[in-house]
């Protein structure tokens, strides 16, 4: 059987969705995905502020291979994650749930698909100053910050 779906050619994803930027976030889902080569955490964040993008979400991978190690640590640190179980390098998904912090993201595309990249972290209480920040940095038509 086939279907005529008009304009089925032209259609492009929708790169709204991916938000490019600073963002104070909640981390709303997390997934392990043990893939052989390269096995990731995916997680959701809920964005908090700034308020023109408050409550759209957006996924990002965290791998978890022994060269990217370095960049799961920073994002535990800087969201407050259980000390405890973090020196016994153990991740609980559901201990993720509910961490506040930011995140600085960009997105790329390969082989067709976009990725949203997770560029740098920092604790919630700097949120303020890297809003701040940011804010001049704009001004000036320049990006300094994370």
């Amino acid at each position: 059987m086939k279907r005529h779906i008009p304009g089925l050619h032209s259609w492009q994803p929708d790169d709204i969705s991916l938000l490019e930027g600073l963002f104070l976030t909640r981390v709303d889902k997390a997934f392990f995905r043990w893939q052989p080569r390269k096995p990731y955490l995916e997680l959701r964040f809920v964005v908090l502020e700034p308020k023109a993008y408050e409550n759209k979400a957006f996924f990002g991978r965290l791998y978890c291979t022994e060269k990217a190690l370095w960049k799961f640590d920073w994002f535990l640190r800087d969201f407050g994650y259980d000390a405890e179980l973090l020196e016994q390098d153990q991740v609980d998904v559901k201990a993720l749930l509910g961490l506040r912090g930011v995140v600085r993201t960009s997105h790329v595309r390969v082989n067709g698909r976009s990725y949203q990249n997770l560029d740098a972290f920092a604790p919630e209480a700097g949120w303020e100053t890297l809003d701040c920040l940011m804010a001049h940095a704009d001004d000036r038509g320049g990006r300094d910050g994370l």
